[in-house]
């Protein structure tokens, strides 16, 4: 069974009613962030029961020494970890002598959450009557700021309902905190400087070993229905990593009484060490100057805008709705590709788990969002990324053998160093490779921005050409090149050789690499002189590329009539997923590794990837035989795996089970699919919900620069609709059972295939096909 207590709303995630089993997934779904800094939903009053703390700063890692049984040459000597940073929100509280904690308080009613995704914030209300028989209505609300993205915002509001009360505010910041994942159980955080005046707090705290460092600061207001009580601390506590201010007030029966706290942290990625301090000071300052309703009118207009040009509505079916605007919310607040040196973590903001760090899912699967919701430079700012990483993915792939300036791309990263240290992936995963190049082709393709290959991407192609050309092995049996000790995408299968997705992104890397070569010799002849020399690029070495890619080997059935996952696939005992015992799923937590290996079953798409990046090499009726002869084997287990399949169920015209697959993705967190959303949300794979409403459902391409669509609508929905940012011109495509229509914002009109069929759309006038 899934879970089940989120209330269906199209703009809100609800809970109603306190529970305790709850809490830890609730802090990830109802998490916040705003590109620059995140957090768990925790409580800002103190809890004793299972709770898993997180705020987290986009850019701040540690390198958390790796921890294995055995060392194994090429190993990683660290896994890098996003930190749990210090806390801001804390606010201790005591009514009447008796300190606040929901987990011992005698009941708790009407206990509601929602956590606005049309306006951007997180709200909490409920009822509590403590031991001492005080019964107090709290109300709470939280929004990290999108425009002030260095400043979150808390109004804490308590009505005393049966009696008078004395409440005691303990407003704290604290550094002296750990992550739930270190490898050692080390502090990753050494506190440096604590500095307090009249409401204001600073704690500057600096990582061990890569020493970012990070001024956490509060400042706190306390105010009696409405009015601001200019109170000062009547007490403050520092001590080497933590600051807590006191104040109470005396608060009479149905009077509200509510504090303020501004908080949040200047880092050393964007203030000089020392100024730390003075710009926290700043951001506090801005922060009273506005004060709490400006600056909440001013993040519900920030995320209208986003909303303007992202939002995906659905007619007819509100926990589908609920799904995708959920997917939507948590990429924006996770990455709005401000800034070039940030890159998106598989859990975002909402948890620790894979450290936070870079995977090729931001090329496979992001990238294709980000193009068509924001402006084109946000995907070139995920290529830079990549591009300024070159060197050190150089260096990963010397340090494993490989030579003359051949790249391999780290598996997991924060810096462009390795960081991931299971050998099976680490050494063996060389598929992320070719997502890279692929990414830079997609993004030619959709923006037709060429200026990026002459630029540097074409720098990044020739390292990984070279990388898949000493990568394979010459086959004097087969007389062909062949790929060994591979796991592709199906990380059910470790160590196999030929794995077909990773054969045949090899073989176009290479082919689309000397393919740019040509183009830019030919276009741009000073940064082809520049890229050859300083590559020292010769003919010579590219006829063996050409050699390698004219002669790759990749596995294929007679019989079937397929090309094979990998050379042993058809040794394996071929039970389909339908007729396995329902007991034994998910089989990652019911089998041993060693028996997971051997079955047939499919974490998530790897053939069926390769049709997925390179549909039009393929027919219709090829994808229709390989969909049909490794969906039966696919178990899903992993968070990237139902939306490529809804995307191509949908282009099969299977519109039921591109519906089924289209609700795991959308709602894999919401409805805890995998059972493990305490742990944090699948950011990355939300992207790929994305698509597989735009991709999957409207059917959009990019041909020959133009969108073409093939719209589609799954008979529980009654209409959808999305927007399409394509070169620079802004689509908007609405799609209902009989018809679809298509409005364009801008001064051009454009051309668009709708199943095949040219259409002109005009500026401001509306077309029905």
């Amino acid at each position: 069974m899934n879970q089940d207590y989120i209330v269906p709303d199209n703009w809100s995630i609800i809970e109603e009613g306190f529970d305790a089993e709850r809490v830890k997934s609730s802090e990830s779904l109802f998490s916040i962030g705003n590109g620059a800094m995140g957090q768990r939903a925790n409580f800002e009053e103190n809890y004793s029961a299972e709770t898993f703390q997180g705020s987290y700063i986009a850019g701040i890692y540690y390198p958390d020494k790796t921890k294995v049984g055995w060392w194994k040459n090429g190993y990683p000597e660290y896994f890098a970890k996003v930190l749990n940073a210090p806390n801001w929100i804390g606010i201790a509280i005591e009514i009447n002598g008796e300190a606040f904690d929901l987990n011992t308080c005698k009941e708790v009613r009407d206990f509601k959450r929602e956590l606005n995704m049309k306006e951007g914030w997180y709200h909490r209300s409920f009822t509590a009557v403590l031991k001492n028989g005080v019964e107090i209505l709290v109300d709470i609300r939280r929004f990290l700021s999108l425009n002030e993205d260095e400043l979150g915002v808390i109004q804490y509001e308590i009505t005393p309902i049966n009696q008078e009360a004395t409440i005691v505010y303990h407003p704290y910041i604290d550094a002296g905190v750990k992550n739930e994942d270190a490898n050692w159980e080390e502090k990753f955080w050494e506190a440096l400087e604590v500095e307090h005046s009249g409401n204001e707090a600073f704690v500057v705290a600096r990582t061990y070993k890569t020493h970012f460092n990070v001024a956490t600061f509060m400042h706190n207001s306390i105010f009696s229905n409405g009015k601001n009580l200019g109170l000062a601390p009547e007490n403050t506590v520092a001590g080497t990593d933590k600051v807590t201010f006191t104040y109470s007030v005396q608060v009479a029966k149905g009077e509200k009484s509510a504090i303020q706290k501004f908080g949040g942290y200047t880092v050393s990625l964007n203030h000089e060490n020392e100024e730390l301090i003075s710009a926290a000071r700043n951001v506090i300052a801005t922060a009273v100057a506005k004060g709490y309703e400006t600056l909440l009118q001013e993040q519900v207009a920030a995320w209208a805008k986003i909303w303007e040009m992202s939002d995906i509505t659905i007619d007819g079916d509100v926990k589908a709705q609920q799904g995708i605007r959920f997917n939507i919310f948590q990429l924006n607040q996770t990455y709005l590709g401000k800034d070039s040196r940030l890159n998106i973590g598989p859990k975002g903001f909402t948890g620790e788990k894979y450290g936070g760090s870079t995977y090729w899912d931001t090329e496979a699967y992001c990238i294709p969002f980000y193009m068509a919701t924001k402006d084109q430079q946000v995907a070139r700012n995920l290529l830079t990324y990549r591009y300024n990483q070159l060197d050190k993915a150089i260096e990963n792939a010397t340090k494993l053998g490989f030579k003359d300036g051949a790249a391999l791309y780290p598996m997991v990263t924060m810096n462009g160093e390795e960081c991931h240290n299971e050998w099976e992936i680490t050494f063996e995963e060389i598929h992320r490779n070719g997502a890279i190049a692929f990414a830079i082709f997609n993004y030619y393709r959709f923006t037709g921005d060429y200026s990026y290959i002459p630029e540097k991407g074409l720098e990044v192609l020739v390292a990984i050409a070279r990388f898949w050309q000493q990568r394979a092995t010459y086959s004097t049996d087969k007389n062909q090149y062949v790929i060994l000790g591979v796991t592709g995408p199906n990380e059910y299968e470790n160590n196999v050789n030929n794995n077909f997705y990773t054969n045949y992104l090899a073989k176009w890397c290479i082919d689309y690499t000397v393919e740019q070569l040509k183009k830019v010799a030919l276009e741009y002849p000073s940064d082809h002189k520049r890229i050859t020399e300083k590559a020292n690029i010769t003919e010579a070495e590219l006829q063996l590329w050409r050699k390698v890619a004219d002669n790759m080997y990749l596995p294929y059935s007679e019989a079937h009539d397929v090309y094979l996952q990998q050379d042993g696939f058809l040794d394996k005992d071929l039970v389909k997923v339908a007729d396995l015992d329902k007991s034994q799923r998910p089989i990652n937590q019911k089998w041993s590794w060693d028996r997971i290996l051997r079955s047939p079953y499919i974490k998530q798409a790897d053939v069926l990837q390769g049709f997925y990046f390179f549909e039009d090499h393929f027919s219709k009726a090829e994808l229709e035989k390989h969909f049909d002869f490794y969906e039966p084997f696919t178990v899903h287990e992993s968070s990237l795996s139902p939306c490529v399949h809804s995307i191509q169920a949908s282009a099969l015209g299977r519109m039921e089970q591109a519906y089924t697959f289209y609700l795991r993705t959308s709602r894999l967190d919401l409805d805890d699919y995998n059972k493990e959303v305490e742990e944090g949300c699948h950011i990355t794979s939300m992207a790929g919900t994305w698509m597989s409403i735009v991709e999957g459902f409207g059917g959009m391409r990019v041909k020959n620069d133009a969108l073409h669509f093939e719209p589609r609508i799954p008979e529980q929905w009654e209409g959808y609709s999305f927007k399409i940012n394509f070169r620079n011109q802004i689509l908007q495509v609405f799609v209902a059972a009989n018809e679809t229509r298509f409005t364009l914002e801008g001064t051009q009109e454009l051309t668009v295939f709708v199943n095949g069929e040219a259409i002109t759309v005009t500026p401001n006038a509306e077309v029905t096909v």
